[in-house]
Order: C-alpha cells, then sequence, then structure tokens
C-alpha cells in the first residue's frame, strides 16, 4: 500500500479543519437501511483492538455487511483487510481515514465507533447528526459534560443510539438484574465492581517523528497537541488523562455498569476515590490501583436509607475475592483466572451473588448455602441491528441514556482521585455541592475544530 507522507497529511488536515471552521457540521436524517437484499451496510471507524471484533461480529450477522472502515492509521488496512474480509470471503470495504468524509457516505446506514475514550463523544454526535445509527465502545464519554451533550443529542435526533456496556445483552445479566430488583436476595444494600489485571509497566517511550501513514492531527481531535509517542497511541492511550480514564474506563467501566444496575441507582450523592501508580516508574499517568465509593440515596430503605457502590481496580497480586478460579478456556471464564479476577459481588439481607460475565451464582443465610444461579451470554452486535430493523428503541440492550449514568461514575471517581477528597454531589443539577474546582472538571478544553457542539 502507498504510504503517504506527513506533509501530505498536514494539509489535508488543514482543508478538513477549515471546512469544519467555515460552515457547521449539521447533517439531514439518513435513518433508511432498507437496500439491496435489505442489507444493513455498518461501518467500523477505529480498528486496531476492539474495531476487529466489531468487524467479525457484524459480518457473522444474515444482512449484515460491514461496508467501510476507518482509521487514522493507514498501516492498518492491508492485514485487516485480507484477515476479516478476503481471506472469508467477503466483500472488501471501502477505506477512510476521515470520520467526516465516511459520514458524507449515504450507503453507511449505522456506524460501529471504536475509537480511544477522548474522541467516543464527538465521533457520536457528529454521526447522530449524520442521520447514521450508533453503537460506541465504552466508555460512551470521556468526561461527565460530554456524556449529557451525548444524551441531548441522541433525544434530539431520530436514530438508534447504543452504549457498548455489552453485558446489558447477555442472558446472565438481565436474569441477575431480576432476581435482585425481585428482593431474591432481600434488601440489597451494596455492589462491589472488580477489575484484578495483572498489568506490567508500559516503560518510557521517547517523542518521535510521526510514522509514515498516520494522521496524527485526526488521532490527537480534540485533545491537546502533543508529540508523537508510541505510549500515546496505540492501547496505551488508556492510561493517558488526554486520551483515557484509566482502568476504571477501561475493563472496569463494564463492571461498574453491572453493579448499578444490579443496585437499581442512579447518580451518586457522595463519592471517595483514593490510590495511585505503584511500584513503575514509566509515562503511566492514571492510578494502577484505587478504589472508589460511591453512595446513593434510598429512601425507601430501612438503617442508613442509602446504598453503596465500590469499584476497585489492582495491577498486580490479588486474590479471588470468593470466585473459583475458573479457567480461561471456560466460556467466558477469562474474566475469573489466576491472572485475572473481574466480576461483581452484590449483598443483600437474605445472602450475596458472585457474578462473573457469564455466570452468577447466590448463597444465602449463615451457613451460605448455594440457593440459584443463572448464565447466558447474548449478542450486542445482533440487538442493535435488530433494533434499527424493527425501528423500536424500546427493544434496544446497553440505552445511551444507562451508559451515560454509569459512565458518570468514572469521571466522578476520577475527579476526586485527582482531587485527593471525598465530594458531594446532586443529582438533579448535577454539580459538585459549593466546589467549583471540581466542577470545572466536569468538563474539558477542546482543540478546535474537534468541539463537542451544543444542542440547539
Amino acid at each position: 500500500m502507498k504510504k503517504i507522507h506527513r506533509r501530505t497529511f498536514a494539509k489535508k488536515a488543514a482543508a478538513a479543519s477549515l471546512a469544519l471552521t467555515t460552515a457547521p457540521y449539521i447533517f439531514g436524517k439518513n435513518s433508511n437501511w432498507k437496500g439491496a437484499n435489505d442489507r444493513l451496510n455498518v461501518a467500523v471507524i477505529g480498528i486496531h483492538g476492539m474495531g476487529q471484533s466489531h468487524i467479525k461480529s457484524y459480518n457473522e450477522l444474515k444482512d449484515v455487511h460491514v461496508a467501510a472502515i476507518c482509521d487514522v492509521d493507514e498501516n492498518l488496512f492491508e492485514e485487516r483487510i485480507r484477515k476479516l474480509f478476503i481471506d472469508k470471503g467477503i466483500q472488501k470495504p471501502k477505506i477512510y481515514t476521515d470520520l467526516r468524509k465516511l459520514y458524507e457516505d449515504k450507503d453507511i446506514n449505522a456506524v460501529s465507533i471504536t475509537m480511544p475514550n477522548h474522541w467516543h463523544t464527538l465521533a457520536a454526535i457528529w454521526a447522530i447528526q449524520a442521520g447514521k445509527h450508533v453503537s460506541v465502545e465504552k466508555p460512551c464519554c470521556h468526561t461527565f459534560h460530554e456524556g449529557q451533550k451525548l444524551l441531548e443529542a441522541a433525544n434530539k435526533y431520530n436514530v438508534i443510539v447504543q452504549d457498548g456496556a455489552e453485558q446489558r445483552s447477555n442472558p446472565c445479566a438481565q436474569s441477575m438484574a431480576d432476581y435482585l430488583h425481585t428482593g431474591k436476595l432481600g434488601e440489597v444494600y451494596y455492589g462491589k465492581a472488580m477489575c484484578y489485571k495483572r498489568r506490567d509497566t508500559i516503560g518510557h517511550t521517547p517523542n518521535e517523528p510521526v510514522p509514515d501513514g498516520v494522521h496524527y492531527d485526526l488521532w490527537m481531535g480534540p485533545a491537546p497537541e502533543k508529540p508523537f509517542s508510541q505510549n500515546r497511541f496505540h492501547y496505551n492511550w488508556h492510561w493517558q488523562w488526554d486520551y483515557g480514564n484509566g482502568d476504571m474506563g477501561n475493563q472496569g467501566v463494564h463492571e461498574m455498569d453491572v453493579a448499578r444496575w444490579g443496585l437499581n441507582v442512579g447518580y451518586p450523592t457522595k463519592i471517595t476515590s483514593t490510590g495511585g501508580h505503584f511500584m513503575f516508574d514509566d509515562d503511566q499517568e492514571t492510578p494502577n490501583t484505587q478504589i472508589s465509593t460511591f453512595e446513593f440515596d434510598n429512601p425507601k430503605g430501612k438503617g442508613a436509607k442509602k446504598k453503596m457502590l465500590v469499584f476497585e481496580v489492582r495491577h498486580w497480586d490479588h486474590n479471588l475475592e470468593g470466585f473459583s478460579g475458573r479457567k480461561k478456556d471456560d466460556d467466558g471464564g477469562y474474566m475469573t483466572s489466576s491472572a485475572n479476577t473481574v466480576g461483581n459481588i452484590f449483598l443483600g439481607s437474605e445472602g450475596f451473588m458472585l457474578k462473573n460475565v457469564d455466570k452468577w451464582e447466590t448463597f444465602h443465610g449463615k451457613e451460605r448455602t448455594p440457593v440459584t444461579s443463572g448464565s447466558g451470554l447474548g449478542n450486542h452486535y445482533l440487538n442493535f441491528t435488530e433494533t434499527i430493523r424493527n425501528n423500536d428503541p424500546n427493544h434496544l440492550n446497553g440505552k445511551i441514556e444507562e451508559g451515560v449514568k454509569s459512565c458518570s461514575l468514572i469521571h466522578l471517581a476520577n475527579i476526586s482521585y485527582r482531587l485527593g477528597r471525598s465530594l458531594e454531589f446532586d443529582p438533579v443539577s448535577k454539580r459538585f455541592k459549593g466546589d467549583e474546582e471540581a466542577n470545572a472538571m466536569l468538563t474539558k478544553k477542546y482543540r478546535a475544530p474537534y468541539v463537542v457542539p451544543e444542542m440547539v
């Protein structure tokens, strides 16, 4: 594949930026998906990591075709197209490096956004305004403010918007929520979300020239302009505040969504988060060990009249927290293994529940007698495409309003961690009480023209 030099990139990026500066980026609706053989054409934006799973999953669905892929790193295209399309006898997709050009393609009915976190909300809102149905990877927003803007856009435009909380489509998680919400564990007052993954140091990487084939201005997008470095690029962007949210916004957001769902709560009233980046001298900015606690009003409850959610990330050694240490080759068992413990614990007046991605079990009474279990994996991609075909938002798993609430926990906790103090939050005004320093951190500065728009 022919490589383009950085000067060419710069000229193209400047032209694109000028176009956005001189005209508002508002599109007409294009929610009519019907075409030849009623095939639904999906585009996947971001093909380095999770994007590959999205491509594979969509192409396995009947009458669904990944008609386009988009990435700022042209070096990925040849290998991905060969592995995910040509070798499987699937028609090659269109190729884009700029998502704005992709959104002008009238043949595309829906997009899956698997870009770095700092791009999720802006990419989703632009797609919504373009009339595309949207599935946006977790976390759906990089800041608390972005989540509110995304929800406004989703409510304004007539398209389907799905949050990437895949466990919402699992029968395992659905039966878990039903069990807890119908009182079978008694009064559920505590939920814990865990992400214990053994992660080594990322080391230090120097600033260097932008590699050929990488559209770096587009990669930075809304983030501050900084020199290129490998630790600010593929995957390790997770551990930089400008682009990621740490492990809380990586695997942790899945488990916090499950914990909040099981507790049946919305926005918290009090947040405390503490931790640090231990052991390693490297480029990571986000904590690798962190404990965050959230309190929620529970006026109908007994005792303290509140519910409590705890999230904990550990980066090195850990105990199994009551789990049995299932093997990696079990269905979904990678969530609990000798190297990882990822899942949830719920405490109720009748006993407790252990849950990982594909199984939950309850233990009741003083003797901790095993009582009930549930299991089952679903297909989030199928649910998204079926919802589009049925034009029925009620059919959707992973509704964006639930995704925004769960993602808010990431941002509120990280603000508490970075400020080094507990914070009180008003779920109605969605502001911290009497703390303007914390309120200023609900949003961030954007690099023009990559600015999250206001809904008018």
